[in-house]
């Protein structure tokens, strides 16, 4: 018998001593082209461990083979806090990350999808309009002619005479962003007051700031006339003057009319980026129409008359993917025949992947979090690569049981090419498809970190961790269902793929709106119900935060807590936040130093001055209730609760905070955590303790169960029966089954996705849907509940 290959024997990832956030000298064996998942409780360190070790030192020893001249234009990658990674191959990580949400960013041009259309209809396209760049909306047209002079040296100089054009396919009116928009002038400015009474209701143009000022002393203005008794010179200049410069106390600047200074502050960022007051103030001065000029399309009418057959590229671009795909399919043209066969496996990739039912002029910032994760896999799936390490971050978020089978299939497919994939997941689906299982925990943050469980599924399923013991969870139907104090009627719903649909939804009970992916549940509920005071809207989006925010800071518990350090010391409440005054000088209140090492990764050093407590020594010596700020920050939230509830350290405004933060589960983390070291559904959890303070009797939920062990779901369930308790209507969208059996009312959209979707399939209590199965959720349902 032959000995086997030396090279053969590399066939495990090999993790020894991984310190990386919570996990606590994690050492592990990880079997390679196998799929393993990674479960455990929220925060209990399953991304610490694949994403930010394993993923991570691969990335950064990829990065460490090109030269140093091409590492200078990479980020720095510093090495996991590991003692030895071995057996590593190269990663692909597929996170939960949304799409940028850029305005000019769509379905089509977040894939290499549209590139090969504007191809195509630039070679095959009656009549030519010019190259690919003709059929962009991003791309204006530009022409322009003048000279330039050349020196030849010795006193010769030349002039050349040169002419540039390009043709491109945006659209004039709208800019290529497919809408207008249209200012409510009252909601700029009070127009009985002159400027010198401060008439504006702008965020940022108070009184004494600088923007103001300029309009006021400009000199084109009286500045003690009220404003609507300008004549129409003063009016055009005050609302549409193009950019002036003016002198204003000896200093240079630039006037500028009100609206295209809005448009350029305001208007040209997207609506998600901007900061909440900000958001506010757009919401309810600015409305969108859709250009006139171009009807949504975003492209040129010269673009738009270019067609092959009967098509152009906007109506190529409004098809759903799996139309799109047909009519590509039907194009018999030899001399494009590799770029057909291309775009048709592009497209043929998002059926396969479930996601047929998009368009590609989607605006990429409407996509769920599941629906970008699932585009981002598209560029793998026919890929020829082997042996490389696939990584995933919980894929099944935003799908419904019956996508789930689809997506373990791909998964498979993925493993059985010879691939090693790794999956951090809580779907039961979907860990009963590992070869191999690792469980972290035992808890969250400090309690977890270590490795409790490796080996099969039927080995976990005996074993005595937490995710063995919820494994076979089954959440039974009620026996009694709440019954509805009001209705939130919706009459003829057309928003994305709705088809004119009428639903009441009941109010004073836990609702949950259910159905297949892309079948309608955001449009109905975030498009369609009338959005009055007292809605109280969760989305996907994470919330964002740099090393220096922490939970402290994001829900405003630091607020309460300064100025009662500073009453009872008899200081500035500014001394008591490392952003400001009670910075320690040295590392600026970041706890750390660190060294710019240009191509190589930054060093991080523990400031020695405060010794990473982030303050100046001199306000450490302030207490309250025998403990420095510091310590207050260093505490866990239960820990908090104790402290601020009685006693010396009483602080009303605090406990309720961290008192909803105990609520939503995350006793355990501590207040100045920053918040870059929060898992998904950590962060997942911190916004809802936020909104819980908000002042509103119906709150909206989307998918608040993403990121969240199965033991994790029963303390959301309890959280979610307090709300309705205390006299709130909770609507949630949400395909986990424990939520649907859990619910008072269900509504189901479908029966499919996209023009097969959109339409109410069910209303009723889930008892009822069990009852008669007569749609794809009453089926998994049906079978959830029976085990």
């Amino acid at each position: 018998m032959t000995e086997p290959h030396v090279a053969d024997s590399h066939d495990m990832i090999r993790v020894h001593g991984a310190r990386e956030n919570n996990l606590k000298d994690v050492s592990i064996e990880i079997p390679k082209r196998r799929l393993t998942v990674f479960t455990g409780v929220s925060g209990s360190g399953k991304s610490s461990l694949v994403f930010d070790t394993i993923a991570a030192e691969s990335q950064r020893l990829i990065n460490e083979t090109y030269s140093a001249f091409l590492q200078g234009f990479m980020p720095n990658l510093a090495r996991p806090e590991v003692d030895v990674l071995d057996g590593l191959t190269t990663a692909i990580t597929v996170d939960q990350q949304r799409m940028g949400s850029d305005p000019r960013s769509t379905v089509g041009t977040a894939t290499d999808a549209n590139a090969m259309l504007r191809i195509l209809f630039s070679r095959l396209g009656k009549p030519h309009i010019g190259p690919p760049g003709a059929y962009s909306f991003n791309v204006a047209s530009v022409s322009a002619s003048g000279g330039f002079t050349v020196d030849r040296g010795a006193d010769k100089t030349k002039t050349e005479k040169v002419s540039f054009s390009r043709t491109g396919g945006m659209c004039t009116h709208c800019e290529g962003r497919g809408t207008v928009s249209d200012i409510d002038l009252t909601q700029l400015f009070d127009d009985s007051k002159s400027l010198s009474e401060d008439p504006f209701t702008i965020p940022t143009y108070t009184g004494d700031g600088w923007v103001v000022r300029v309009i006021a002393e400009s000199g084109f203005f009286d500045k003690e006339k009220p404003i609507r008794e300008y004549g129409k010179k003063e009016r055009h200049d005050f609302l549409y003057r193009e950019p002036t410069k003016v002198k204003i106390n000896g200093v240079n600047l630039t006037y500028e009319g009100l609206i295209p200074k809005i448009q350029k502050t305001f208007l040209a960022k997207d609506r998600e980026s901007m900061q909440p007051h900000i958001r506010a103030f757009v919401d309810r001065a600015v409305t969108f129409t859709e250009c006139p000029d171009c009807d949504g399309t975003r492209l040129s009418e010269l673009a738009r008359s270019s067609k092959i057959g009967k098509v152009n590229i906007a109506d190529a671009c409004k098809m759903e993917i799996r139309d799109l795909a047909e009519w590509v399919r039907g194009i018999a043209e030899p001399s494009v025949a590799p770029l057909l066969a291309k775009l048709q496996h592009s497209l043929d990739s998002f059926v396969e992947i479930g996601l047929g039912y998009l368009s590609l002029d989607r605006a990429s910032g409407t996509l769920s979090g599941g629906e970008a994760q699932r585009i981002k896999m598209i560029r793998h799936l026919g890929s020829s690569l082997t042996d490389v390490t696939y990584v995933f971050d919980e894929p099944t978020i935003g799908l419904h049981p019956h996508d789930i089978q689809r997506m373990n299939n791909l998964l498979l497919r993925l493993r059985d090419k010879g691939n090693t994939v790794l999956v951090v997941e809580h779907k039961p689906e979907t860990i009963a498809i590992a070869d191999h299982v690792v469980d972290l925990g035992p808890g969250a943050g400090t309690a977890g970190g270590t490795v409790c469980f490796e080996g099969t599924l039927e080995e976990l399923r005996a074993s005595d961790t937490v995710t063995g013991r919820h494994l076979g969870d089954r959440a039974a139907l009620k026996d009694s269902v709440r019954k509805p104090t009001g209705t939130l009627a919706i009459r003829g719903a057309t928003a994305n793929n709705l088809q004119d649909v009428d639903v009441d939804i009941p109010l004073g009970v836990l609702c949950v709106v259910t159905g297949v992916a892309g079948s309608g549940k955001s449009s109905l509920v975030h498009g369609s119900i009338p959005a009055p005071e007292g809605v109280v809207s969760l989305d996907q989006t994470a919330i964002r935060g740099s090393r220096r925010s922490n939970p402290a800071t994001y829900t405003g518990l630091l607020d309460p807590i300064r100025k009662a350090f500073a009453k009872a010391n008899g200081v500035k409440p500014a001394l008591f936040s490392a952003n400001s005054e009670g910075a320690c000088p040295t590392c600026n209140g970041a706890g750390v130093i660190y060294t710019d090492l240009a191509i190589m990764q930054s060093v991080a050093t523990t400031c020695e001055e405060c010794e990473g407590k982030r303050f100046d020594a001199s306000v450490l010596e302030y207490h309250l209730g025998g403990r420095d700020i510091s310590e207050v920050l260093a505490m866990s939230v239960a820990e908090a609760e104790e402290f601020f509830r009685a006693g010396e350290a009483r602080i009303p405004a605090a406990h309720k905070i961290v008192e909803r933060m105990a609520d939503v589960g995350l006793g355990y983390l501590t207040l100045g955590q920053p918040l870059t070291t929060l898992s998904g559904g950590e962060r997942q959890r911190l916004k809802l303790a936020v909104h819980m303070a908000d002042k509103g009797g119906v709150y909206v939920l989307d998918e608040p169960t993403t990121g969240l062990h199965l033991a994790d779901v029963e303390q959301l369930l309890g959280l979610l029966d307090r709300l309705v308790d205390s006299g709130k209507s909770v609507i949630v969208i949400e395909h986990h089954q424990a939520v649907m059996a859990h619910a008072d009312w269900i509504i189901d959209l479908g029966p499919g996705a996209g023009h097969d979707g959109g339409r109410i399939v069910f209303e009723g209590t889930p008892a009822d849907l069990v009852a008669e199965r007569s749609t794809l959720t009453g089926e998994h349902l049906a079978a959830y509940v029976a085990g």
